[in-house]
């Protein structure tokens, strides 16, 4: 396989995962919203909303994160490195995205660890919370791809070539 096509797959599994977790934003906004209602004029909340809400929140961030990634959504700070000449720019690209490749890794290690580890199930609905756990692994796989992605782009952008 050539790079381009490794890239378009990373990119396409990471779409994949996010599509699944969006999928869980219209349940997360339909118990929200049943929840306030039962609430408000009944005044009978819904038992066991406010742990499925946090599994469901859990889900969508967790599974969006290798997307947000791949569409440069997340959080960055330039107002140092805007400064610098672009070939200085793509150096401090290629190390922080080499930090984020590490730590991620780490968490990924750690979140299968505890994962494989978790016998403990919530405390009003039971249910178990490995399999979220499981999520953190997973979804700090699909980040690690689309930083690794990232950095093999870098470092070609660094040698001269277009990424």
């Amino acid at each position: 396989m050539r790079w381009e096509e490794i890239r378009k797959t990373v990119h396409r599994l990471s779409f994949g995962v996010s599509v699944v977790g969006m999928a869980f934003l219209i349940p997360l906004m339909l118990l929200t919203a049943s929840d306030v209602v039962s609430r408000g004029f009944f005044n009978k909340p819904i038992p066991g909303s406010m742990e499925l809400s946090e599994y469901i929140l859990a889900v969508f961030i967790l599974l969006g994160a290798a997307y947000t990634q791949q569409v440069k959504g997340h959080v960055g700070v330039d107002f140092l490195t805007s400064r610098l000449s672009p070939r200085t720019q793509v150096v401090c690209q290629i190390i922080t995205t080499a930090l984020s490749l590490f730590i991620i890794a780490i968490v990924i290690w750690q979140g299968l660890i505890i994962a494989l580890e978790e016998k403990t199930v919530s405390d009003m609905l039971r249910i178990p919370q490995y399999p979220f756990r499981l999520l953190v692994a997973l979804g700090g796989f699909f980040l690690w791809l689309e930083l690794l992605t990232d950095l093999i782009s870098s470092i070609g952008r660094f040698k001269g070539r277009p990424s």
